[in-house]
């Protein structure tokens, strides 16, 4: 039975990626904060149902210590690093902690697993947000990186940390450039979500307005549970390597918008508020990612289309929102 070690376990993709995993009969092992440990109910609600199959162990992305010896522990197979301050608006407000915390945590979980599992395949969560400002649309494996925010500076650093150590250390290390993934677990800081969960709460007579920022900008939307199979996929291969995953297709915040509230029967006009204040001090206007390497590769291909994926998350919030749903259910399973 192989075993897998994950980072951010309770998060969006991690839960996703746990779930898989089980699901090909792996040995799942997660770290967890020890805060999000003492207060399961709220804070591991994405795992909530598979607590019972997997192995989770305290630790921090700031304490080298703690990872060194979880690593030492477990001795995984495979080791999946989708930990970090991802919250991009976030890393604008802390950019010393988002900073730190990305960058040293990536380093500390690579120097681990050199030190105490070096057979063990990494996986690096890195982002489409290092292309930032891109020379190019499509962008692909070579699309130079020019990132226009702390965090996506901080996967930058993670990719390239990733990188050394695959060629100083002979590290099975791989680099994961996904584009924006979504799902009903997303969180609400994040601009879908904070549309899908206004929209239900608007439904519901729960609210009566939506304040956003850029309806303008376009990305590159797809499905995390088609995504996390992709990680998976890479550290299956014969040689270790970096591919871009995404969808090929961009839309808008404002196209998000109308089909969210659309599904729902209302018109968006009468409810969304343009704010300034949501406005990233450096706007990264269009990401528009090109999967084709990893098609050819090892032939992963998105599933869930956007309006779909849109359509997913409205529906899941419409009925926590309604009293039928909570967030622990809020569990779209991997196919």
């Amino acid at each position: 039975m192989k075993r897998a070690l994950i980072t951010g376990i309770d998060g969006q993709d991690g839960s996703y990626l746990a779930e898989f995993l089980l699901e090909k009969d792996y040995e799942v092992h997660g770290v967890i904060r020890r805060v999000a440990l003492e207060d399961p109910e709220h804070q591991l609600w994405r795992i909530k149902h598979i607590l019972g199959k997997i192995k989770v162990h305290a630790g921090s992305l700031e304490s080298y210590p703690s990872l060194f010896s979880i690593v030492e522990k477990v001795k995984p197979d495979e080791c999946y690093h989708l930990a970090a301050q991802s919250f991009v608006s976030y890393s604008f407000e802390d950019e010393f902690s988002t900073i730190n915390t990305n960058i040293n945590g990536t380093h500390y979980v690579l120097s681990a697993i050199k030190e105490r599992a070096p057979k063990c395949k990494f996986y690096f969560a890195a982002s489409s947000e290092m292309f930032g400002h891109a020379k190019e649309v499509p962008q692909n494996e070579d699309t130079p990186f020019h990132p226009r925010s702390p965090y996506g500076i901080s996967k930058v650093a993670g990719f390239d940390l990733t990188r050394n150590y695959r060629e100083a250390y002979g590290i099975f290390a791989c680099n994961g450039i996904l584009f924006n993934h979504e799902s009903p677990r997303r969180g609400f800081e994040f601009v879908t979500r904070k549309i899908t969960n206004a929209v239900a709460e608007i439904k519901h007579g729960l609210s009566k307005e939506l304040r956003l920022g850029n309806l303008d900008a376009k990305r590159d939307w797809g499905f995390a549970g088609d995504y996390v199979k992709a990680m998976w996929m890479m550290l299956q291969q014969d040689k270790p390597d970096d591919y871009v995953i995404a969808t090929g297709e961009t839309h808008s915040v404002g196209e998000f918008v109308e089909l969210a509230f659309g599904y729902a029967g209302l018109d968006w006009k009468k409810f969304v508020i343009i704010d300034k204040n949501f406005y990233r001090p450096a706007e990264v206007n269009i990401l528009q990612g090109d999967y084709s390497k990893a098609q050819n590769k090892f032939r992963w291909e998105p599933v869930v289309k956007f309006k779909k994926l849109v359509e997913m998350m409205t529906e899941a919030d419409i009925k926590r929102a309604s009293g039928k749903n909570n967030p622990s259910t809020c569990n779209v399973p991997v196919k």
